[in-house]
């Protein structure tokens, strides 16, 4: 299985976030609010749920006023992220492409703007999968093929014109066309995949690029440029 993504230096980049991110959470609580509406169609309750790439645990904070939830474990790369989410239950920090519970542990597991930086999302998935009781919930959100398609070809056309080739600036993300099978090679039962659009306009390219390091979003791809 190729790496795309250097761990070390995404954790840092959480890490460095987790200080200031409901300064920069706003997708982040987006997406969280669209993960509700879609939970809101289930006519069950889950007494144990895992939040798998919780940030600060904004995805609870909106969810607990639903009455659907009982408990949720939080996990993060970030320990600090994790550990910002502790105000809201329990938690723990670990690797994005494990997922650490026995089987059959979770009655839902959410996952809301963190696989984008997995290298084997297939197999976290089936992970994710087989940590679900059986009739249990995978809902996940993800960023999506068609994200950031200004700052890649700007990026693109700049790095051409002044050094002549171009560098992995963007990390690659499914398209919604991909993602249908990749929830079939999951194994999961009736999978459905959708997709929303969100439009944050920028005056620049600097002050999008301040916001993705907010996030903890900047480039942690292996293969990038070490120098500026």
């Amino acid at each position: 299985m190729p790496i795309l993504f250097d761990k070390v230096s995404l954790r840092q980049h959480r890490d460095r976030a987790a200080a200031n991110y409901g300064d920069f959470s706003f997708l982040k609580v987006e997406a969280a609010i669209r993960v509700i509406d879609r939970l809101e169609l289930v006519r069950r309750d889950f007494d144990l749920c895992l939040d798998f790439g919780c940030h600060d645990g904004v995805l609870l904070r909106h969810l607990a006023g639903g009455g659907k939830i009982g408990t949720v474990i939080h996990a993060d790369l970030s320990p600090k992220f994790a550990a910002n989410a502790r105000t809201h239950g329990p938690s723990i920090a670990c690797d994005i492409d494990r997922v650490p519970f026995r089987p059959n542990s979770f009655d839902a597991v959410f996952s809301c703007l963190t696989l984008h930086w997995v290298d084997d999302l297939p197999g976290v998935m089936t992970q994710m999968r087989a940590a679900l009781k059986p009739d249990g919930l995978l809902l996940v959100s993800m960023l999506g093929g068609n994200s950031l398609t200004e700052l890649r070809s700007a990026l693109a056309a700049a790095e051409s014109e002044i050094d002549g080739g171009l560098s992995p600036r963007c990390a690659p993300m499914a398209d919604i066309r991909d993602i249908g099978g990749l929830l079939g090679r999951a194994g999961l039962a009736l999978p459905v995949a959708d997709s929303d659009r969100l439009t944050v306009n920028y005056p620049n390219m600097f002050r999008l690029m301040a916001d993705l390091r907010g996030m903890g979003e900047q480039n942690a791809l292996s293969d990038r440029l070490r120098k500026p």
